[in-house]
């Protein structure tokens, strides 16, 4: 048993770890995870950062806030991921950006998936 009884996928306030095995599954829970935990930060994810036009200097409080979730989306996306998924997405600049690396990785591009399903389909029949 783990100290304290907490191990991953035992807590809704971590996120699901993602070390490389079962892409799908790790996809769909940290989906969920991000929607359960502020859906706004899911958009982040999903859309990409929140937009500032505001230069440093006259930021206000609403600025702030949108700079301060786009920060967590990429700083939970770096928390669900280990040490070797970490290293392929470090150079992302938005946690969007990160997301998508993965999904091209361990999906492919849309061409790549229609050929996968072209050939199961031909060894189906």
């Amino acid at each position: 048993m783990a100290a304290q009884g907490h191990f991953e996928g035992q807590s809704v306030n971590r996120p699901p770890l993602f070390d490389g095995e079962d892409y799908t599954y790790w996809k769909i829970r940290m989906e969920y995870f991000l929607q359960g935990f502020y859906f706004q930060i899911w958009s982040i994810i999903e859309e990409g950062d929140l937009v500032i036009l505001n230069s440093r200097q006259n930021w206000t409080d609403d600025d702030r806030t949108k700079i301060s979730l786009n920060c967590k989306a990429k700083s939970i996306m770096c928390c669900a991921l280990s040490k070797k998924e970490f290293n392929r997405v470090s150079a992302c600049k938005t946690a969007k950006d990160m997301w998508e690396t993965l999904k091209l990785t361990y999906e492919g591009t849309d061409k790549v998936k229609e050929t996968k399903i072209d050939i199961l389909v031909t060894k189906y029949e």
